[in-house]
């Protein structure tokens, strides 16, 4: 029985990276439309899903319809200022992530739990096909992971009511009731960013005892593609166009559980 994410030790696996994040084989394929808005590359559909027994997903902007340090950026008056600096991340064109996201958490400071409370409530909704498609890889006998680089109390609640296996995620730090600008660091790590994605992803499936060619990745942006580039599928959800670029899979038009026009 794998225990849970957070019962995991903190090995430093960087011997194991390169350049995760430059693009692999099949960046250099020509990709083409398998159907209406969904595109491959360097893959030849249908495969089988039987071949993979770990799926990891990205939160913000995959799983559900959000950026949440934007939405509650925005309850702290400054959402202009830190979906500007969040895009710019999401785009590649941010050099350090982990900063970047400490600069936009600084500026969330004295935002009640009660406020995000109602943001989750309000804006929080799953993107379309995303319950469809973990009941149905779960049906199919694969464990599912939720690593991102955005909040616990929201990864929670989303993990939750998915029934996602295993979750990593960021968690901030409270001062009676309210946000202090800061995050706090955890067992595994200071913050999880798309180096920690990848470590992930890699180090779940070793304690599965499967390789990484049996693991898909699920992402939107470009923090997503050292796990993507580490997966044996990767796959790419109305994302940026770097993403898309280096994805095998590209969803480009309709919800999550297109994957499964990929898959059988």
């Amino acid at each position: 029985m794998i225990g849970t994410i957070e019962a995991f030790s903190p090995r430093d696996t960087r011997a194991r990276r390169s350049d995760p994040t430059a693009p692999g084989p099949a960046a250099h394929s020509r990709a083409r439309e398998f159907a209406p808005g969904l595109l491959v590359q360097g893959i030849a559909p249908p495969l089988s899903l039987s071949s993979y027994k770990l799926i990891a997903f990205d939160m913000d902007s995959t799983l559900i319809n959000i950026e949440c340090v934007d939405e509650i950026a925005d309850a702290a008056g400054r959402k202009a200022e830190v979906a500007a600096i969040t895009e710019a991340a999401m785009q590649g064109l941010v050099t350090d992530y982990k900063e970047s996201l400490r600069q936009r958490v600084a500026l969330l400071k004295g935002v009640t739990v009660q406020r995000m409370q109602q943001l989750l409530t309000e804006r929080l909704r799953l993107n379309p096909g995303a319950k469809e498609l973990v009941t149905a890889v779960k049906a199919a006998g694969l464990r599912t992971l939720l690593v991102s680089g955005g909040f616990s109390f929201f990864a929670d609640h989303v993990r939750a009511i998915l029934g996602i296996d295993f979750a990593r995620s960021n968690r901030l730090e409270l001062d009676n009731g309210q946000l202090t600008g800061r995050m706090l660091e955890q067992t595994w790590g200071d913050l999880c960013d798309g180096a920690e994605k990848r470590r992930t992803l890699l180090e779940l499936a070793s304690l599965m005892g499967i390789s990484p060619a049996q693991t898909i990745a699920v992402g939107d942006g470009a923090n997503d593609l050292p796990m993507m580039a580490a997966a044996g599928l990767s796959v790419a959800y109305h994302a940026k166009p770097a993403v898309r670029a280096q994805a095998k899979v590209a969803i480009n038009q309709g919800g999550l559980d297109r994957l499964l026009e990929v898959l059988h």
